[in-house]
């Protein structure tokens, strides 16, 4: 009797041992500082509508077992934008003004509960401190993604202007091209499995 009470004690132990194993392995925290993230900064001008690109991008991206993205920080040198054209980026590199402000960042400040909905698509809100010219503001953009076999992918876009980090749109051609003050920034990360390391 004595031995059979040892015994079912041992299993219920073990038992619970399992199910904790368990949830701790569903529910940990995973985190990647290498991924593949693609800015595209979109503008206007009098003549012609223009966007340039940037593929080089740093940082490091944490999501917890029940979807809260953690830890987003995004960085990247400013003469890592390229157009294609080597006018069109000096003065992109002059309006940033890239010889005192060489980089540009994006780190989040709130914790952000992915919502998974129909077809494992994610809705998030992101909201964080972009520095940009060596000015720093806040802002809050929505991002829609998916959760997949082979990662995370979000992507989303951010509507501002120029003025609001205190610089002046540029011009070209002896004042006659004029570029607007409002861009649009889109942002595609990809987050892939094998760069995820689980946390604890």
């Amino acid at each position: 009797m004595y031995k059979l009470k040892i015994k079912k004690l041992f299993m219920l132990a073990l038992t619970g041992v399992i199910l904790l194993s368990a949830n701790t392995l569903f529910s940990q925290s995973q985190k990647a500082t290498t991924f593949t993230s693609t800015i595209t900064i979109n503008g206007t001008s009098n003549l012609h509508d223009w966007n340039t690109k940037v593929e080089q991008i740093k940082g490091e991206f944490i999501v917890s077992g029940s979807n809260v993205i953690q830890t987003l920080n995004v960085k990247f040198p400013v003469q890592n934008i390229k157009s294609g054209d080597r006018l069109m980026d000096k003065k992109t590199y002059e309006t940033l003004n890239s010889s005192k402000n060489p980089t540009i960042a994006f780190t989040l400040t709130e914790p952000s509960t992915a919502i998974i909905g129909n077809n494992n698509d994610i809705q998030v809100t992101l909201t964080g401190n972009l520095t940009v010219a060596g000015v720093t503001k806040k802002v809050s953009f929505k991002s829609i993604g998916t959760k997949t076999t082979n990662g995370y992918q979000v992507s989303g876009t951010v509507p501002l202007k120029l003025s609001d980090f205190s610089m002046k749109a540029p011009t070209a051609l002896l004042g006659m091209l004029k570029t607007g003050d409002a861009v649009t920034i889109k942002i595609e990360v990809n987050v892939p499995e094998q760069n995820l390391v689980a946390i604890y």
